[in-house]
């Protein structure tokens, strides 16, 4: 009989393989590096995902689990006005990435650029992470026009994307300088305007 999977080691696979396309990206890293790094046997990859393909949809939803866990309660925690919620999210990833010297981009960004047609199990990982996020940020909107603290016309749900595309976009332009410049830019120029007001109250 086959050996049960043991979720240590799978999740030391998922963790090994974050650290290292995060900082490196997906086409550089290869499986003996990812085995390696979790201090595993290379063979025993191939019990626990078919393909490295496979694994990088594996890697995305173990990355988005975190979010959810991590930073989810920001955007839902009714105690809270709507916007100050919004805020407080988006201050808190702008933390994140300067505790890594803004070196590092957003992961998912970064793997919808790497992304070729052979990754079709990933890229409809990212479609649906894309989707929950809007679903997340497009709540909270829903809530802020119901007190009128949001004034823009637009559907919140596709607010919440344009949202994301502009936060995805600072994040990219932040990589390139190193610098937290263009979050704050987003928090304070970006934001308030899609959101149709000149500054945010919150």
């Amino acid at each position: 009989m086959p050996r049960p999977a043991n979720p240590l080691v799978r999740e030391r696979l998922l963790d090994a393989g974050l650290t290292l396309f995060h900082a490196r990206g997906i086409n550089a890293v290869g499986i003996k590096e990812i085995t390696d790094t979790a201090g595993v046997p290379k063979g025993s990859f191939y019990s626990y995902y078919d393909s490295k393909n496979h694994f990088v949809a594996a890697v995305i939803d173990h990355y988005w689990s975190s979010v959810v866990r991590d930073q989810s309660l920001l955007l839902t925690d009714t105690s809270a006005p709507p916007l100050r919620r919004l805020v407080a999210f988006f201050e808190t990833l702008t933390q994140e990435h300067a505790q890594r010297g803004f070196a590092l981009g957003c992961l998912l960004g970064n793997f919808a650029l790497e992304l070729t047609d052979d990754n079709g199990e990933a890229r409809q990982r990212l479609a649906d992470i894309m989707d929950h996020w809007s679903a997340l940020i497009g709540a909270c909107l829903a809530q802020a026009r119901s007190t009128g603290a949001v004034t823009a016309s637009t559907e919140t749900t596709e607010l919440a994307s344009m949202i994301i595309e502009s936060w995805e976009g600072a994040v990219m332009r932040g990589r390139v300088d190193r610098s937290r410049v263009p979050f704050d830019r987003f928090l304070t120029v970006s934001l308030p305007r899609l959101l149709g007001a000149a500054q945010l109250s919150v």
